[in-house]
């Protein structure tokens, strides 16, 4: 496929990185349920991969249909960018570390903040690390306002089409991270994003709870105090377990319990606001 075609359609992106998912699938299954190399937690279990793909789904679907209209906006915004920035090698760089620096605020408001929370938490609610948890995505990050947090990139100078570009090749560099079948990678785990760190953000042990939010880079984690290395052994999912393979409960759970308790009578509208907005107490340490 043309580059070019890529960067015009940057959702092609991880149509041509699939088939290389679905290997590194069958190589972890391989090592991990077959030849038992890795521990239970890591196991393909059919109803939880069915699921995970179920969320991929209805994620893409979701991506599809607000696609279009935030095309728009960022074409719209474009017209009031800072600088007139040609994308060479050095540009592209640029680009990829602010990205990943905007990933990192997006990454931490979506623990922070229950509104968000309550799109993120599908991803977390899964109870096994494995490489078809990056697949268990949530539909509903457009309306939790996943998009704004790229504005400023838009904004700066950077091509529409290279900043969505660059967001998915972040997202699918993100993939190699959901696994337990790498320890370490030595002197990188002070530099880069790794397994055993992304490990950590899943956990639901109260030292690895909103810990480690990094997209490709783990500095900023280090620069702002939110950094976490792997120690004790992981327990993975949340500390209010959804309970169900269900596609739309896992998405959906979070989301009935906040407009339930947001909108129980007797409560001021400070009150309500804080159910929505301030961090969400399933993602507090206990």
């Amino acid at each position: 496929m043309d580059f070019s075609a890529v960067i015009a359609h940057p959702e092609y992106l991880l149509m041509v990185l699939a088939p290389f998912f679905g290997v590194c699938m069958l190589v972890e299954w391989f090592y991990g349920d077959r030849l038992r190399k890795l521990p239970e937690s890591a196991r393909y279990k059919l109803p939880e991969v069915a699921c995970n793909f179920g969320l991929m789904g209805l994620h893409q679907a979701a991506d599809i249909l607000t696609g279009l209209l935030i095309a728009k906006l960022y074409l719209a915004l474009f017209g009031w960018r800072l600088f007139e920035i040609e994308m060479g090698l050095w540009s592209f760089l640029l680009l990829m570390v602010l990205q990943d620096l905007c990933y990192y605020g997006f990454h931490r408001a979506s623990h922070r903040v229950r509104w968000m929370w309550a799109a993120h938490v599908a991803h977390h609610s899964s109870e096994r690390m494995n490489f078809s948890t990056a697949a268990r995505q949530s539909l509903m990050y457009p309306l939790a306002g996943m998009w704004v947090f790229w504005l400023p990139l838009v904004l700066i100078g950077f091509d529409p089409n290279w900043v969505v570009f660059v967001v998915l090749l972040n997202l699918a560099l993100q993939f190699f991270v959901h696994t337990q079948a790498i320890r370490s990678l030595g002197p990188l785990e002070w530099i880069i994003n790794t397994p055993s760190h992304h490990r950590v953000h899943h956990g639901r042990n109260p030292q690895y709870i909103d810990k480690n939010y990094a997209g490709i880079l783990i500095i900023w984690d280090r620069l702002f105090g939110t950094f976490e290395p792997e120690v004790a052994t992981v327990e993975y999912g949340i500390t209010k377990p959804v309970n169900s393979f269900n596609p739309l409960t896992v998405t959906f759970s979070e989301w009935r319990d906040m407009f339930a308790e947001a909108s129980a009578p007797g409560l001021t509208v400070k009150q309500r606001w804080r159910i929505l907005f301030a961090p969400p107490k399933t993602n507090e340490q206990a």
